[in-house]
């Protein structure tokens, strides 16, 4: 699209997200390039040059993209197996079959992960890739290049593990790295793929991925590599009472005071799940800025348990929404999570006080992109931030009755999304994707489940 090439949309409800949660009932929203040039109630102002397009979004809502914290898009072709077991077991049980995948198969399952996400929404996605089987091949350039092809706006977290079965840790001995292999290949990874600038497409993150799958060499090291190169941290965090009780055996501590001990507490680092923190924990990640990745349908399906969130955001601690691996959460959609982040949470102490539908939605926008460190650029719509935002469709059965767009978005049926922006360019239309074959991705992921199942079937 053309720097100075504009496109109005108008007619619309929208809710900006911005620092005043500021809304309006009937508005307007200019793009210019990649960026909100304005908006604002009523319709555009008059005169406006070099008008490419006009949306007429009657009967929609516009908010942000969503953006989505934490996600194993390998996961996508091993959905809907050990359906019944908690965290460890349901690792033990798919370890064996998750270290046997190869460059086709991670390809597949990343255009199917991101192929969901974007089409409900979603304008940011992340990956927190950690299996790495011996002779795989690039698997971090395939799902870079399947989000770059899909076109979303992309965190790629480069995962490792390097505490197998032998070491006392759960994957088999064959699908782990070396410390040094490990770390050699992610700084490659960083230094290959990673954008710092303002409009990036393509970042990475240092991402060992858990105390019970990691030594604890691979995370002072792992922490002083992202330090040294100006990246991002992500790992697992506090998920199960099963790992809690994993680290007082084994480093004498819990899970936050041992990531602490690593160096890996700071405005720098983000934490999938943290669903077992008590106040000491909660504290440490407020005081030092480290954000959180919550799950809420992962954890469900995993029977880990109901994070803290209410308790988390009061105390300042940066929050956002994440799908997870596509293994404990099949629908493999982001728009969902907000309303089941706001249902799960009125399952816990604070009842129906813990979350309302505005801070859903701020969880699943701009609470993504402060966890991401993209808080100044996206998660918002603001004159000078991203164009990354969504049009929801609210005037169908599904929502008619409901007056207020945010409560129906949140807590309504799932909403059709229009169309979707990201930097600018439209990706989604009428609930499909503009720049992949859907029909195609789906076909692909079935081939590479079965084919993964034959192999792994063989031993």
């Amino acid at each position: 699209m053309a720097a100075d090439r504009r496109t109005v949309i108008e007619n619309c409800s929208i809710a900006t997200v911005d620092a005043q949660d500021t809304e309006y009932a009937n508005g307007y929203v200019v793009l210019v390039g990649n960026r909100i040039e304005s908006l604002g109630a009523g319709r555009a102002p008059d005169g406006l040059e070099n008008v490419e397009r006009r949306i007429d979004a009657t009967g929609h809502l516009v908010t942000p993209g969503l953006v989505n914290t934490h996600h194993h898009f390998y996961q996508w072709i091993t959905r809907g197996l050990a359906t019944d077991h908690n965290l460890f077991d349901w690792l033990v049980a798919l370890y064996p079959t998750w270290a046997r995948i190869d460059e086709q198969m991670v390809r597949a399952a990343a255009q199917g992960s991101l192929a969901m996400m974007a089409r409900g929404g979603v304008t940011t996605a992340m990956d927190h890739h950690y299996v790495f089987p011996k002779g795989s091949a690039d698997l971090s350039g395939a799902i870079i290049g399947a989000a770059r092809d899909m076109g979303v706006r992309f965190t790629l977290a480069r995962g490792s593990m390097d505490r197998s079965e032998k070491d006392g840790g759960l994957p088999p001995d064959f699908a782990v790295e070396t410390l040094e292999g490990a770390l050699a290949a992610t700084e490659e990874t960083v230094r290959q793929h990673h954008d710092a600038s303002f409009d990036a497409m393509t970042q990475v993150a240092v991402a060992p991925c858990s105390p019970f799958s990691v030594s604890t060499e691979l995370m002072r090291q792992g922490a002083e590599l992202a330090r040294r190169l100006g990246v991002r941290l992500h790992t697992h965090g506090s998920e199960t009472v099963e790992e809690e009780k994993f680290c007082h055996e084994l480093f004498g501590m819990g899970p936050t005071d041992y990531f602490e001990s690593t160096g890996w507490l700071g405005e720098d680092v983000w934490m999938a799940h943290c669903v077992h923190m008590n106040d000491s924990d909660i504290d440490a990640f407020a005081r030092t800025g480290t954000g959180v990745a919550h799950c809420p349908s992962s954890n469900a399906r995993l029977a880990a348990g109901i994070a803290r969130v209410p308790d988390m955001l009061k105390a300042g601690v940066p929050v956002g929404l994440g799908v997870d691996g596509t293994a404990s959460n099949e629908s493999g959609e982001l728009h969902t999570e907000l309303r089941n982040a706001l249902l799960i949470n009125r399952l816990g102490a604070h009842r129906e006080a813990a979350l309302n539908a505005r801070q859903a939605l701020r969880l699943g926008t701009h609470g993504g992109a402060r966890v991401l460190g993209r808080a100044s650029q996206i998660g918002s719509l603001e004159p000078g931030k991203l164009a990354d935002l969504v049009l929801w469709k609210l005037d169908t059965l599904a929502h008619a009755s409901i007056a207020d767009p945010v409560t129906a978005l949140v807590f309504g049926a799932a909403a059709p999304v229009t169309a979707s922006f990201v930097n600018g360019r439209q990706i989604v239309q009428d609930g499909r994707l503009l720049h992949a074959d859907e029909d195609a991705i789906a076909r692909s992921t079935r081939e590479e489940a079965q084919r993964l199942a034959r192999i792994a079937a063989q031993g």
